[in-house]
């Protein structure tokens, strides 16, 4: 909406009462949701929220699969690199304004595409799915950064075995509605960079150089990013 020059109040309903009172008047659970009155769209899918606002000009199209995946690639092997080099006494430090862990955040990054996968081979993507906590066994940002590897990893043999012969207009079921498998791919791409962005910005606070650099235009170019790391 900040790209389109809509005008807009960003409300965190985990710090504001009113503003959670209003999400819970509508009969919504979960967010983002953009709303106008009584009326909203789930903000997670970008282009229902552009019908929703009547937006003639919808931005660019999606990247294709090919180039989708091999972002996505990059953007989580930049992810486990830098997991690697956060000390492990920040594991339950909470982000800033955020009732989240930096070991729920790191996780999460490598959640949204294990949730990609299930989608893939059939699944509906739930809420509880990409919500999913670490287990008891991942102690370390190195067990996580471990564990997320092996996703990487997953995704690239899904690609190599089946993806490239995908349907990508066929419809998955979300939680936030029907969406293409191309949209869900694009979705979980940005999510994920989105992410690794704002453990980019950790990485700054604590005057730590990213391992291989911070990802930037090769990784993100083409992606429907929003220009803030953390939302004002």
């Amino acid at each position: 909406m900040s790209a389109r020059a809509v005008d807009f109040q960003s409300i965190n309903v985990a710090a504001d009462p009113d503003g959670l009172a209003q999400l819970q008047k509508l009969g919504v659970r979960t967010v983002p949701v953009v709303a106008r009155g009584e009326r909203y769209v789930m903000g997670l899918s970008l282009r229902d929220v552009g019908e929703f606002l009547g937006l003639d000009d919808q931005g660019p199209g999606m990247l294709p699969p090919a180039q989708l995946v091999q972002r996505l690639d990059r953007v989580l092997n930049a992810a486990q690199r830098y997991l690697r080099q956060l000390p492990d006494d920040l594991m339950t430090a909470e982000l800033p304004g955020r009732a989240r862990s930096y070991r729920d955040l790191t996780y999460h990054i490598f959640q949204i595409a294990r949730a990609f996968l299930g989608v893939a081979s059939g699944e509906e993507l739930t809420y509880q799915k990409l919500g999913e906590q670490p287990g008891d066994d991942l102690v370390t940002f190195a067990d996580i950064a471990d564990d997320g590897d092996a996703t990487r990893r997953d995704i690239l043999a899904w690609w190599a075995e089946q993806g490239a012969d995908r349907d990508f207009d066929a419809t998955v079921a979300t939680y936030y509605g029907p969406q293409s498998l191309h949209e869900t791919l694009e979705r979980t791409t940005w999510h994920t960079a989105q992410h690794v962005r704002q453990m980019l910005m950790i990485l700054d606070g604590l005057d730590i150089v990213p391992d291989g650099g911070a990802i930037g235009e090769r990784e993100l170019a083409g992606l429907p990013l929003p220009k803030e790391v953390w939302d004002g």
